[in-house]
């Protein structure tokens, strides 16, 4: 049987990284994200190395959109398997200036649009076997005083909320969908990535390994959260 994933907020770290990893074991690749031209060099990356691929570009922070999408990407390229979501935003660094609209559209995109998107492909999930939701967290939503402080240096203070409302969110979605044969899992990455927004040249965190780390979850499916490095 044929296996998609879909790799949400796609970019050029974790999540091409965790594309190849799972094209490499005979997924086929659905790359979701705003820039189009973004996901056709992904597109083409991944199908260089005999990878099939498509694009879709679509706002994941509008969840209403959902359902077009899921539909979408099955008429292309069969059932859903497997959603990866690594979309995040640093909407409402500053909580004393930024406007509640933008709190509440990180919100919808970390978190909203994560549980339509589920909602849309739930059919799919539920009949295929080891199918599965695997989530990128930070190490932002770890409730200890000095990331709080951290949160705020780095005007981060949005990204921080949202990050612990979907840490708590996989945890709840792990619970609540094990009993269907679906598994929720997160990695939580506390390093820099390489080739990431945040990668100023100091990072030191491979992609892959985050890629194998997912793969690793989502093949022993019983821990809800790794945390690397």
């Amino acid at each position: 049987m044929s296996r998609t994933i879909v790799v949400c907020g796609y970019g050029p770290g974790i999540s091409h990284a965790t594309a190849e990893r799972f094209g490499a074991e005979g997924f086929a690749i659905a790359l979701v994200g705003r820039t189009a031209a973004r996901l056709a060099d992904g597109v083409k990356r991944l199908e260089a190395r005999g990878i099939r691929a498509a694009a879709f570009a679509h706002d994941l922070g509008e969840p209403s959109h959902a359902g077009a999408l899921a539909s979408q990407i099955r008429e292309q390229l069969g059932a859903i398997s497997v959603i990866h979501w690594n979309a995040y935003s640093h909407a409402a660094g500053d909580l004393s200036t930024a406007s509640v609209a933008e709190l509440r559209g990180g919100l919808d995109l970390a978190v909203g649009g994560l549980v339509a998107l589920y909602q849309a492909a739930r059919a799919d999930l539920e009949s295929q076997p080891e199918a599965a939701i695997l989530i990128t967290c930070g190490g932002l939503a770890v409730n200890d005083p000095k990331v709080d402080a951290m949160a705020v240096k780095w005007s981060a203070m949005g990204l921080a909320i949202v990050k612990a409302a979907q840490h708590k969110l996989a945890a709840v979605l792990h619970h609540h969908l094990q009993p269907r044969g679906i598994f929720v899992g997160e990695v939580v990455v506390t390093a820099l990535v390489k080739g990431t927004a945040f990668d100023s040249g100091n990072a030191t965190l491979e992609p892959a390994a985050v890629a194998t780390a997912f793969w690793d979850l989502y093949r022993a499916r019983t821990t809800a959260t790794r945390t690397i490095p």
